[in-house]
Parts: structure tokens; sequence; C-alpha cells
């Protein structure tokens, strides 16, 4: 699927984290017309992940004032290039993908061989890491601003729900 075919999917199904803090949130799915199909809604389920991963970023460079020169990412959302070409081009910045995709275990395994002396140091672990891809921006930032601003319009549509009227 080339695109959401404007359906949004915003997966406040307990409210919203970071960086929106809204217990109240509810899940919401919005765009949906007689011509939208099942991949339109896999591939809004999909995009939610990179549009609140955009989210935690912007905040991230708001509190900091660190801009980002990449993103390297990790875990199983990682394997999917759809995802991780999007996630590029809304970003704006390079998406790096390791060559072991979960890094959690990985991190694990490396600190155990630290203490039992396998590792001789963080930096020899650290000589480790391999790119598996490079995911570079394609979209034109207007389109990914575009497409930012009518999913902060989906997110807008899911919270404060339960305060509305509705009960969970």
């Amino acid at each position: 699927m080339a695109d959401n075919g404007g359906v949004y999917l915003v997966p406040a199904f307990a409210g919203l984290g970071a960086p929106h803090w809204d217990p109240y949130a509810r899940g919401t799915i919005v765009g949906i017309t007689r011509g939208t199909t099942a991949a339109h809604f896999a591939r809004a389920a999909l995009e939610s992940i990179a549009y609140q991963v955009g989210d935690l970023l912007d905040a991230v460079h708001r509190d900091a004032g660190i801009a980002l020169g990449e993103l390297r990412v990790d875990g199983g959302a990682s394997t999917n290039n759809t995802l991780m070409q999007f996630q590029a081009d809304l970003l704006g910045v390079p998406v790096v993908r390791p060559a072991v995709t979960e890094t959690t275990a990985l991190g694990a395994a490396y600190l155990a061989g630290l203490a039992v002396g396998f590792w001789s140091s963080t930096k020899e672990i650290s000589s480790q890491w391999r790119v598996d891809r490079r995911f570079e921006p394609s979209m034109a930032r207007a389109r990914a601003d575009e497409l930012r601003g009518r999913w902060q319009d989906a997110l807008e549509r899911s919270k404060g729900w339960i305060r509305t009227g509705a009960q969970s």
C-alpha cells in the first residue's frame, strides 16, 4: 500500500503517554471513506508508530535543544522497511538499522561478557556494532509537514475523549 488513503489511527487505547500525557484520550480512527480498505487501516497503524516517535523527538528537541542527526533504531518494528522509510521521511533525517535488531538482549549479553572478562572494554563492544541498512529521507519536507499536520488533527480528536461524555 503506497499510502494510508487519508486514514489515521491514534492508538490511545489506554490514554496517551509522553509527550501528550492525556489519560482521558482514547483510540481513534479518522478519515474513513467508502474507498477505505483493510490495507489503509494497516498502513495507518504502521504509520502511527512513526508519528509517535516524531512527537517524542520533537519534545526532546524542544526540551534539550538537541538537533537529531540520525535515528538509530532497534526492536521488532525496525525490521519493517516501509516503517523505517516512512520514519526517515517524517523526521527528515536518516534512520539507521543495525545488523542485530534485538539490541536489548544483545546489550545484556555484552554486559555479562564484560563482567566475566570476555570483552575487555566498552570500546571493544561498541566496535561490534554494524549497520544493516540506512534509510535516507526521500519525501519532500512540505509533504512530510502536511502528513504530520493531519496526524496532529487526528491526535487532537482523540484527546479528552472520556471527559466529553463517552466512557471507557
